[in-house]
This record gives structure tokens, sequence and C-alpha cells, in this order.
């Protein structure tokens, strides 16, 4: 079948990249950018021989038939959608990289699909939503889906290795929490009457990092606060600010929560499937690369496709610039997308065949 030419995939990147103009990736989801970019991919499947279909939700997928196409289907990809001013590797390399693999690994028993999501980020929304309308939509899921994304993260930098097999998607709570006082007249209100309600959420912004570094590898960041009446010379009576914590686990999660007034909107951890866990890992060690193993912080389809019972694994390819991402400075090096792009075609060719 045809090959996608050898060396594209960074070209490709950056013609993705470069849709839409302006400063970084600018491909927000629902936009008529990532319906370019839809448009751009599939013409790239039909180059590469797959068969191509948009389904109910307007996922994309490229098709490359099974000898026994009544088995179960073998499944990677990503997303196409971006943040503003977002960078070249998130979501696209998933798809980008997973039509190679597709491509490299040819007709296995199974058939092998890459299929691009609609708006992962959500940036007017929930975020996920091509993959949770799928799962949602009653439409045959796959035997198995592999997720081939950058870290997003310093760690792999700082382990000087290339790849991580993730062991799974951390537990989240996301919301806003409300502090209430009672506004009054800055001169003339003594301190010790005040009940000021940006103080109270002050003492509470301060002490989140300490609850989360008292659980390992958990994060919590308030990164919106809304002051009312919001004069500089009234007491604030309200203040309304977001969290967004993230924990390893479910009982970490609870742990640093349990300092957090309010309730929050919570996802709970899941953990990768050890089958096509297993067949990422293999691979790796057939290229003699360390095996390193890593949760991932941030969310991401597979977590979706993963809760919803579909056996689910990710890769993740070393970020560099102290692993920034969504931003124009989001970095990895052309190398380490190839190692990834090995591995995952190794993965497919295994999981596509039939013992």
């Amino acid at each position: 079948m045809p090959r996608v030419r050898p060396m594209s995939v960074i070209e490709r990147l950056d013609e993705l990249y470069a849709i839409g103009g302006g400063r970084g990736a600018n491909r927000l989801g629902g936009s008529r950018e990532e319906d370019e970019a839809h448009e751009l991919v599939a013409g790239w499947m039909r180059e590469a021989g797959l068969e191509v279909s948009v389904d109910s939700t307007r996922n994309l997928f490229g098709r490359l038939p099974g000898r026994r196409p009544e088995l179960e289907e073998v499944w990677t990809g990503s997303h196409l959608d971006s943040v503003p001013e977002g960078g070249r590797f998130d979501g696209a390399l998933g798809v980008v990289g997973g039509l190679e693999a597709v491509a490299r690994a040819g007709r296995r028993e199974r058939t092998l699909a890459v299929v691009a999501f609609r708006d992962e980020e959500g940036c007017s929304g929930p975020g996920c939503a091509g993959s949770r309308g799928f799962c949602e939509s009653g439409a045959p899921r796959p035997g198995s889906f592999l997720e081939l994304h950058v870290e997003q993260g310093p760690r792999l930098e700082r382990l000087g290795a290339p790849l991580a097999v993730v062991t799974g998607i951390v537990a989240t709570a996301r919301g806003e929490v409300v502090f209430e006082g009672e506004p009054g007249h800055a001169g003339t209100t003594p301190m010790a009457a005040r009940r000021d309600a940006l103080v109270e959420a002050a003492e509470f912004v301060l002490g989140l990092p300490a609850a989360a570094a008292a659980v390992e590898d958990s994060v919590a960041t308030v990164g919106r606060l809304s002051v009312e009446p919001g004069a500089s010379n009234v007491i604030p009576g309200r203040v309304v600010l977001s969290v967004d914590v993230r924990a390893p686990d479910d009982a970490g999660l609870e742990q640093i929560l349990a300092d957090v007034p309010g309730v929050l909107r919570r996802s709970a951890a899941v953990a990768m499937a050890e089958e096509p866990t297993a067949a990422l890992r293999q691979e790796v060690e057939r290229l003699a690369l360390p095996v390193v193993e890593l949760a991932s912080g941030a969310g991401h389809d597979a977590g979706v496709l993963a809760s919803a019972g579909v056996p689910t694994a990710m890769l993740f390819v070393r970020s560099l610039n102290g692993g920034i991402s969504h931003s124009p400075e989001e970095l990895s090096d052309e190398a380490d997308v190839e190692l990834g792009i090995q591995v995952l075609t190794g993965a497919l060719a295994r999981l596509g065949a039939v013992d």
C-alpha cells in the first residue's frame, strides 16, 4: 500500500501549525480552522490508502481494513484542535504520527485505524467533546486504543529519556470556590470590624500549595479570581476563584480537597490497560530504550475511552524547553518523534495480529 513519505511528519505538523495564521496554533474546537485541519488530514489519509469516514460527532477516521474485518479494530489517534496560540505538537502529533504508524504497520489481521477526535481542548466547553460523543453514541468500540502525545511537562527532559509509557491519568477536581464577606467603606470601617472576603480568599490561595505538596506528585492551581464590588475604596464583599486540583489517585485528591471549601467537579483517576500498555513497553525495550513510566497530569481523549471501558494505552514523547506546552514555545525533537512513531508502529502491529 502507499506509504506516507518518509520524514514528512514534521512537515505535516508545520502545515497544520500554519492554519489560521497568527502567533502559534489557532485551531479552536468548532472553528473553521479545526474544520480545515480535518479536511487536510482526510486528504493525507486518502493518500496513504486508508478508507476515510466521519462519524455522527464529526470525528475523522482513516481505516486500513484487516484480513479479518469481523474482529475488533485497533485504533490510534488524538485531536487536531488547539488552544489559542497553542503549540505545534499537542494533539496533532498523535494524529499525524498515528497516520504514519498505521501506514508503516501495514495490513494486519485486525483493521487498524487512526482517528482525529473533535474539540479535545474544550476552550468553550467541558473538553474531549469528540471522544465523549463517540463513547455516548452507541457506535462499535475498538478492541484497543493507543494515543501518542507529547508529555507537556519537564520530567522526561530531566531524566534524559525520549519516551515514557503512561500508567494512567490523574484524578482531577475543578470548579469555583466562593468567599462571602461584607462590603464596607475602606476608610471608615475599623480593621477589627471587617469581614473582608479577599483576605479570606488570599489565605486559602496561599495555603493550597502546601496542601498539594503534602500529596506526592499532586498539583493545585488557582487561575482566575474575581473580586466584588471591585472598587479601590470598598472592602471586598465577595470573591469567586477557580480551583484546579490533580492527584495521582482518588485518595490523594480527597486529601487535598479536605482543605477546599465548596464542591468541585471530580474525575476519577484512570488506569491504562495492561495488554496495549505491554505492547508499548515491549517495543520500547526492543529499541533498547529506557523504560520510563509516568502518570499523565493532563486529561486526554485516551482517558475518556479508558473510562468507557476501551482497553487504552498512551505513549509520551519528551517535551523540551522545560516542558512548556499550550504555547508557541512547545518543542519536541524530531529524533524523539521518530522513536515514538517506531514504538507505536510496533505496538499496532502486535495488537493487530491474532495468535
